[in-house]
């Protein structure tokens, strides 16, 4: 069975509208993995590096924040990647929103508050100054980006052109709805897994 690890937004958890989309997709074709990530980017880089060594996933899929992260996580430990609405931009993204926030799924660890400070936003800022460092020109095939038409959060396909070659579309925001998942997201981790798959073993 295929093991796919999907990486939530900055404000959600692994208990999100798109998570539970894609484990009722997957059902009984792909073990989902879709864990609650650490607020902190380099926290959050380590856990997933550290996940990604245990469960060897076939795929990452993020979304946001978690694209941001999925894109430095692919090619370094050659996973495939599909990054919905990457926020490769997150600190500014989060210096508009300085102060206590709650997320918007719930978390395993049931804290539900958060705070933004400065000091996190420094945190995302050298992160991001480094993000692309790891990019390389005979992987470029293997992460795929997808944009929400409606997106007024984060418009980064410009930038994901930069350094990618595959782009789609759909006719929705900055997270995607259920129905959206299933009818989008899906059918591209699909052929991800089937095309990609046989690519790496060539």
């Amino acid at each position: 069975m295929k093991k796919i690890l999907f990486l939530h937004g900055f404000y959600a958890s692994g208990q999100c509208v798109p998570a539970v989309a894609l484990r009722e997709a997957f059902a009984r074709r792909a073990e989902v993995l879709t864990p609650d990530l650490p607020m902190h980017p380099q926290g959050a880089m380590e856990f997933i590096s550290d996940l990604t060594d245990r469960e060897k996933p076939d795929l990452l899929i993020g979304n946001s924040c978690g694209a941001f992260y999925a894109q430095m996580i692919a090619p370094v430990k050659s996973i495939p990647a599909l990054l919905g609405n990457p926020h490769f931009r997150m600190s500014e993204f989060l210096n508009q929103r300085i102060g206590q926030h709650e997320y918007k799924s719930p978390r395993k660890d049931s804290k539900q508050s958060f705070v933004i400070d400065e000091a996190l936003v420094k945190e995302f800022a050298a992160m991001e100054a480094t993000q692309f460092d790891n990019c390389n020109p005979q992987f470029s095939d293997h992460v795929w980006g997808i944009f929400g038409e409606q997106d007024t959060l984060a418009y980064f396909e410009p930038l994901f052109l930069e350094h990618y070659n595959r782009t789609f579309h759909f006719p929705g925001g900055h997270t995607p709805t259920a129905d959206e998942v299933r009818t989008w997201y899906v059918p591209l981790a699909e052929k991800m897994l089937i095309e990609l798959q046989y690519t790496n073993e060539v």
